[in-house]
């Protein structure tokens, strides 16, 4: 495999974590970092060991040392910061969620096609051992026809209204933060579906605190899914099918053990061992991709992004949930 020098745009807490996956991803480099100001750049170039720094998101982008780009700003400039990382031939690796709305999504991915490069949203779970086990044991049929999928992710955080989970300007809620997550799963097993309902409890700041979700499908399908950044939840996962389920343990969204239930048959546990924190799987697919010529990842395709976008606004949309600029 080529080797694949990497930059990080934006040095916030996510942006470490992809930090320290680096290493357990072959072939990756971590060869710059790109904040708004040079202090930051260097402070956490300093703590990772990057060896260039750039006090701009434009000088990162044009960065002759660089091949593909990892961009973990806020989710409001995803569009942006993505595009202008295209626009200098780099292959983009966009955290979750991809953008805030659907045409800005659709904006990313037609500047890329356009351009003839890489890129992908970092759904790292689907690229998880596990998650890929998930995935060959629905296809195979070992679970019978799939009738339903039920997966919860919500956490209490401490209320904070200038925090990026419930500042309406920074794209927050419960929904794009983690309930991501749950639709993700449903479009990655069952496809679009045809029709998205939610019920929400939205919070003095105008976001999404919690809320529960659920998509119906023409054949009969059905995924229930909830969400919150003010309430803790079990983080399990529920794939039904005709003769059998699968049980993810929490926390499903990273995911090392399921129980195998088939009618019939004893019930197995299955586990997996995650490598560090698990971002090095979508590391490594999208070093894959690129040195294979490949414009965008068959686990995390360009139209699944869009799917789960659509669901997403058309859920803000009932719940009465905007933000500046839409």
């Amino acid at each position: 495999m080529t080797t694949i020098r990497w930059g990080i745009l934006g040095c916030g807490r996510i942006a470490g974590n992809f930090a320290e996956a680096i290493p357990h991803a072959p072939g990756a480099v971590l060869a710059a970092a790109g904040s708004r100001t040079i202090e930051n750049a260097n402070k956490f170039a300093d703590r990772f060991g990057i060896p260039a720094r750039y006090g701009s998101y434009e000088e990162l982008a044009a960065a002759k040392d660089v091949d593909a780009i990892y961009v973990a700003t806020p989710h409001p400039m995803h569009s942006a910061d993505s595009i202008l990382c295209i626009n200098h031939g780099k292959a983009v690796l966009t955290e979750k969620p991809f953008t805030i709305n659907t045409p800005q999504a659709q904006a990313i991915i037609d500047a890329a096609r356009n351009a003839g490069v890489f890129v992908m949203e970092a759904h790292w779970t689907r690229f998880i051992p596990m998650m890929a086990e998930v995935r060959r044991i629905v296809s195979e049929g070992e679970i019978g026809e799939l009738r339903s999928v039920q997966a919860d992710f919500g956490f209490r955080a401490e209320f904070d209204p200038t925090g990026r989970l419930f500042d309406v300007a920074l794209g927050g809620g419960a929904l794009l933060d983690v309930g991501c997550y749950c639709v993700s799963l449903a479009v990655m097993l069952m496809g679009a579906p045809d029709r998205v309902n939610g019920v929400a409890e939205i919070g003095s700041t105008g976001v999404d605190e919690q809320a529960t979700m659920s998509l119906g499908y023409a054949d009969g399908k059905i995924a229930i899914l909830s969400t919150a950044v003010r309430t803790n939840t079990q983080q399990e996962a529920v794939i039904c099918g005709t003769t059998g389920r699968i049980h993810i343990h929490s926390p499903w969204w990273k995911p090392s053990a399921i129980t195998l239930i088939q009618d019939g048959k004893e019930k197995r546990n299955i586990e997996i061992p995650v490598t560090g924190n698990g971002f090095c799987y979508q590391i490594s697919e999208v070093m894959s991709c690129v040195n294979s010529g490949k414009l965008e990842s068959e686990i995390m395709p360009h139209q699944q992004t869009l799917e789960i976008m659509r669901i997403m606004d058309e859920l803000r949309s009932q719940w009465g949930v905007q933000y500046p600029g839409e």
